[in-house]
């Protein structure tokens, strides 16, 4: 194909071979025939070839750590994983099961807005917002380590994601973190176990392996 192209450009024979359909696509070419200007020759080559290279390109999304959601120069919250409840005391640990949730460590947080409309991957792990009848959840928080929102308190805003998924993910398997793939929106919301700084539309959701 490029071959063809190259010689078109140039007003060169085109290559020897089963070019008869081409020829009669393109009109006569030849010696004879006078060469097209460089500069559009080059301009449309390259057109060509980025429409032919930009399918895969565009398969490939933006590969994020959690850090990457902080803007720079914005202060960083460490997380807080002391756990909400002493387990060893049992009776306590009931009662403050059914108490209002921990208060979030910074509930509206500076976002990259940059980061608007990009199709990006992120690792972390699933904090269920609804669960089907089938034991599924289709809508929950992405966060940067395990227990975030209900062992200990939530992180900052911009450290959590707001997930909706049609597949959803089956709740036995939570301990696990995952890839989620889609397009990142910094958009605020908010639940009933903490605000999110951004969401996201999950189009992949597949187990993250450690390397």
């Amino acid at each position: 194909m490029i071959q063809y192209l190259i010689g078109f450009f140039a007003g060169e024979p085109a290559p020897t071979g089963s070019t008869t359909d081409f020829k009669a696509c393109v009109g006569p070419v030849g010696a004879g025939s006078p060469a097209k200007k460089p500069v559009q020759a080059v301009q449309l080559l390259l057109v060509v070839l980025l429409s032919m290279a930009s399918p895969a390109w565009a398969s490939e999304p933006r590969e994020l750590d959690w850090p990457a959601l902080i803007p720079e120069g914005a202060p960083v919250t460490p997380p807080q994983l002391a756990p909400l409840h002493d387990l060893s005391q049992l009776g306590n640990a009931l009662s403050a099961e059914a108490a209002p949730p921990a208060r979030q460590q910074a509930a509206d947080a500076p976002v990259v807005k940059s980061l608007d409309g990009q199709q990006v991957k992120l690792p972390g792990y699933i904090v269920p917002l609804e669960v089907s009848e089938e034991g599924r959840t289709t809508e929950f928080l992405l966060v940067p380590y395990y227990g975030a929102c209900i062992h200990v308190p939530p992180p900052p805003s911009n450290q959590i994601v707001h997930i909706f998924s049609e597949m959803g993910v089956r709740i036995e398997d939570l301990y696990q973190p995952y890839w989620i793939e889609g397009k990142l929106q910094v958009r605020a919301s908010s639940s009933e176990l903490a605000d999110a700084g951004y969401q996201m539309e999950a189009e992949k959701i597949y187990a993250y392996v450690l390397k």
